[in-house]
């Protein structure tokens, strides 16, 4: 069975993608699991290999993911040019080539030249100086892979908490919170559950827009006239969809894991404790679309750039869940069926050994 072929955009040349990339990449078991594709520049990548350090990898430069090289590291070049690297400082070329990188990647990844893409963290303002005209990767691959809807979901093992909002001013949230949007949201997030994660019967939360999710109606209305009628939709439709709960108690108090998902109303309302409960190892996963996109859960980090610094376990998370989800999809679509299955009992093994190595290194 041929290994699957796994994409990989670069992001920002300035940041950490491609360090967090090579690192991750630096491992025999991972290129026993699947064959990594890196979208970009030969040239780039040496240079960041150099300042990592990793004299023992060695990469394949390629024309065409169909040429890919198993058991190695392949690159794409995305471009031949010469490019000035401004480490640690957003530059409208670091912009430039992220969006080369990314058009090239998500191209692959539409005609069904790669099984998956994993993208590296982007410096938005950066891509939209030189013409990028999305709030980022979610919206830009929405688009681009024919959808109408997608969702951000966060993934960190059993914690699965999407969000109704994206990349919204808190002004605007409020009005753009309806019916028909958390509607959507909640369709989604529960074939994506069943499809990518293999959950049979889904059960998903539902937090509050406002403090005490409304107090009855004391702190705003919104959860009484339009986040508790869609749950008790939901449920006439066999859903397993509970809330609205209150924000501030839900993740302290444990009660997500009673869940096999949490759906916020607003980015920070999710992400924050999201991260605060898995920073370092959680996955921003796409879902809703008709490829699988993951990325880490953080972004450039110009201020340790260059530094040899960077943690590559959320990236490493991210390639594993792309590879997890790809499998899950295809043996669903295959079956027509239900299947439970968390997690492809060869990843998870191989995630294992993969750590256990890296724990090795840190101690050395």
């Amino acid at each position: 069975m041929e290994k699957q072929k796994i994409g990989i955009s670069i992001g920002d040349i300035n940041g950490v993608g491609l360090e967090v990339i090579l690192k991750t990449l630096n491992n025999n078991n991972i290129l026993e699991m699947c064959t990594p594709i890196i979208y970009g520049s030969s040239k780039v990548v040496s240079y960041h290999k150099n300042i990592v350090g990793l004299e023992d990898l060695h990469f394949q430069s390629i024309n065409s993911p169909h040429k890919a090289f198993h058991g190695k590291v392949n690159v794409v070049n995305c471009w031949t040019e010469n490019v000035n690297i401004t480490i640690g400082e957003p530059s409208d070329a670091g912009g430039q080539y992220a969006v080369k990188s990314l058009a090239a990647a998500t191209q692959d990844l539409k005609e069904g030249s790669i099984d998956a893409l994993v993208t590296a963290p982007i410096h938005k303002k950066g891509m939209q100086n030189v013409g990028f005209q999305f709030a980022g990767h979610t919206e830009y691959l929405t688009k681009e892979l024919g959808g109408k809807e997608s969702l951000m979901l966060m993934v960190s093992g059993d914690l699965r908490v999407g969000v109704v909002t994206n990349h919204l001013p808190l002004r605007e949230v409020a009005g753009a919170i309806t019916k028909q949007k958390i509607v959507d949201k909640i369709k989604i997030l529960n074939s994506t559950l069943k499809r990518d994660f293999g959950i049979e019967r889904p059960a998903i939360a539902l937090l509050g827009l406002n403090p005490h999710a409304g107090d009855g109606g004391m702190i705003g209305e919104e959860e009484e006239k339009i986040i508790r009628p869609v749950v008790i939709e939901c449920k006439k439709r066999g859903l397993i969809a509970n809330g609205p709960f209150p924000a501030d108690g839900f993740f302290g108090s444990g009660q997500y894991r009673k869940f096999d998902a949490v759906l916020a109303m607003y980015h920070d309302q999710g992400l924050v404790p999201f991260k605060a409960l898995s920073f370092g190892a959680g996955v921003n996963f796409t879902a809703g679309l008709t490829g699988v996109r993951t990325s880490p859960d953080h972004g450039t980090a110009f201020d340790i750039a260059g530094q040899n610094l960077a943690n590559p376990d959320s990236f490493r998370s991210a390639l594993f869940l792309a590879m997890d989800v790809a499998k899950q999809r295809k043996n669903y679509e295959e079956m027509h069926t239900d299947p439970i299955v968390t997690r492809s009992k060869k990843y998870t093994q191989g995630e294992d050994e993969v750590l256990e190595q890296e724990k090795g290194k840190r101690r050395n």
